[in-house]
């Protein structure tokens, strides 16, 4: 009986670390992410996006989800095989939940938030929140490369 082999490729990454939450924690997670990424070998493109995507997610994470005396966590979990890439942020505040503009609101409207997840949305193949006991959430978003980049 002929059985077929899992093709064996690059293992999966995983990079995580606690950071302060304050602006120079939400630029050093940008900053180690981008590293850890070029040295796994991530292309330019992925790369490129996930600087953008961590940017957004670690400043929410700063500026909505800080509770005093906590940190935010940043979680990349990156598969070379699929060209795929998990980013992880979570936070201690698992009350707020974010919430993009709605895709009708005037672009030049004053509104004090949302343009950010605006972004996210559109890097991102995929992003969503789900909760991180005991009371925080973890917004995640899932970035790939396509076969042409």
């Amino acid at each position: 009986m002929n059985h077929a082999t899992p093709q064996v490729g690059a293992p999966v990454s995983t990079f995580t670390q606690l950071l302060s939450s304050t602006r120079r924690g939400a630029r050093l997670a940008r900053l180690l992410a981008v590293t850890e990424l070029h040295s796994r070998g991530a292309s330019q493109y992925l790369t490129e996006r996930a600087e953008l995507v961590i940017a957004e997610l670690a400043a929410n994470a700063v500026l909505h989800g800080r509770v005093p005396g906590r940190c935010f966590r940043l979680t990349l979990v990156l598969d070379p095989t699929a060209s795929r890439l998990r980013i992880e942020v979570s936070d201690a505040r698992g009350d707020l939940h974010p919430q993009p503009l709605p895709a009708d609101t005037d672009a030049d409207a004053l509104h004090t938030g949302g343009r950010g997840l605006a972004l996210v949305t559109a890097l991102a193949d995929h992003w969503d929140t789900v909760p991180h006991p005991p009371g925080g959430k973890t917004v995640r978003a899932v970035l790939t490369t396509p076969v042409e980049a």
